[in-house]
């Protein structure tokens, strides 16, 4: 059996505003010779460096703000006040994955006039685009992007304002999600605690279903008989 890699520690975090039309996220397109995620959407984020440890006192859940905020300067040329963001998650990567990160997402405001500058070497894109719109486009295949993004954006429909948004997530529980990537009658899932596979890893086990799944170019996330002690990862879903 091959060695488990290590989980780094790392941060991301969705930069959002508001708009007339409703709440805008920017969302990022990575390179695609990117070996991790090209050619996807992406926030802004990764792995938390030595100095973002030392200035939080190694504090390492601190760090990932530090890191996150340091990331949205150095990809967008945008950086949230750190005593703006909040936490919405976390996330661990499969451990059958080779590179694997330790992941805090956070949300946080910016002001609607700011300017994106994106550095062209990992980002090769970027846009300002509504919170619902992300969504219709992932799930009409035309903004590709990894379950932990669709998720969290998913997440952020619940809410029509930063207002909304930073008083109930400033107060709600952040899951701490560890995903496990399977295959069902030839299909892609992901399944999360709860799921009636998640313990074997057989997707094919009858039971509760708590998972995402892969059609065709876009996820779509499924909570249905899951028991009450492993909550949805989002307020509302398809059955």
């Amino acid at each position: 059996m091959s060695e488990i890699a290590e989980a780094r520690p790392a941060s991301t975090v969705v930069l959002l505003r508001d708009t007339e039309r409703g709440l805008e996220t920017l969302m990022l397109k990575r390179n695609k010779a990117l070996l991790m995620a090209g050619g996807m959407w992406v926030f802004p984020g990764g792995a938390l460096d030595p100095e973002d440890l030392e200035a939080a006192g190694g504090d390492a859940v601190e760090a990932s703000r530090i890191a996150a905020a340091r990331e949205a300067q150095e990809e967008s040329g945008l950086q949230p006040h750190l005593e703006d963001m909040v936490l919405l998650s976390h996330w661990t990567t499969p451990v059958v994955e080779p590179k694997r990160f330790s992941t805090w997402i956070y949300a946080a405001p910016l002001a609607a006039d700011e300017q994106v500058v994106i550095d062209d070497g990992e980002i090769h894109d970027s846009q300002w685009i509504r919170v619902k719109e992300a969504v219709e486009q992932h799930e009409r295949g035309e903004l590709a992007m990894l379950p932990p993004t669709y998720i969290t954006l998913r997440r952020l429909c619940a809410y029509s304002n930063l207002e909304q948004m930073l008083a109930a997530e400033r107060h709600s529980p952040a899951p701490e999600v560890f995903p496990l990537f399977a295959q069902d009658q030839g299909q892609v899932v992901v399944m999360f605690r709860g799921d009636a596979g998640y313990e074997t890893g057989d997707a094919a086990a009858a039971g509760p279903r708590h998972r995402a799944r892969l059609c065709e170019k876009h996820w779509e996330y499924i909570y249905r008989d899951v028991a009450p002690q492993y909550p949805p990862l989002l307020e509302e879903s398809p059955a």
